[in-house]
């Protein structure tokens, strides 16, 4: 549906909001619900005693396989499970689908990215209900909260229109 084009890569290399690397601080300042993008991140949360409402994963942490330990903590994540399929770089219709439908169902879905779900974080917070929290992780950094707010969502929005492909049915498909 759509495609990062190699402009728009910058954009993606600072923080889109404040950097954790101690998941209780994090906490203390998210609010619910909590959309976590990554493995590492839904990983730490779930270690600090807090499901998240949706959990994004695809199996890796900075392009390698998660360690062990991770992947057998993750293999019960989740009261509901969906799989889909999203290519690196991009943003598949049938992702953008599940993630609202994950927000819009009941909390503890895990969303299985086969493939790469790297992108997540935007459609996360245009999907997400104004007041909750999105964390993703910034590669060798920790994690990064997004309060769900307007301007949060303008500005995700702002880069969604910039990908290559269809923007509009990408939106319309999130609700939004």
């Amino acid at each position: 549906m759509l495609t990062l084009p190699p402009e728009l890569r910058e954009a993606f290399k600072e923080p889109f909001g404040p950097l954790f690397t101690d998941v209780e601080a994090l906490l203390a300042e998210a609010e619910e619900p909590i959309i976590a993008v990554g493995d590492m991140v839904t990983y730490h949360l779930r270690q600090a005693g807090h499901e998240p409402h949706v959990s994004v994963i695809d199996g890796l942490t900075e392009r390698a396989a998660i360690p062990e330990e991770v992947r057998e903590a993750l293999t019960d994540a989740g009261e509901h499970r969906t799989e889909v399929v999203n290519e690196p770089a991009e943003l598949s219709r049938e992702l953008l689908l599940a993630l609202r439908e994950a927000v819009e169902a009941e909390p503890d879905t895990l969303l299985v990215v086969e493939g790469e779900e790297d992108l997540a974080t935007l459609p996360a917070v245009l999907a997400a209900p104004l007041g909750g929290s999105v964390v993703y992780g910034q590669p060798g950094e920790g994690m990064v909260l997004i309060e769900v707010t307007e301007a949060a969502r303008a500005e995700m929005r702002d880069l969604l229109v910039r990908f290559d492909g269809d923007a509009d049915a990408a939106l319309a498909t999130l609700g939004v």
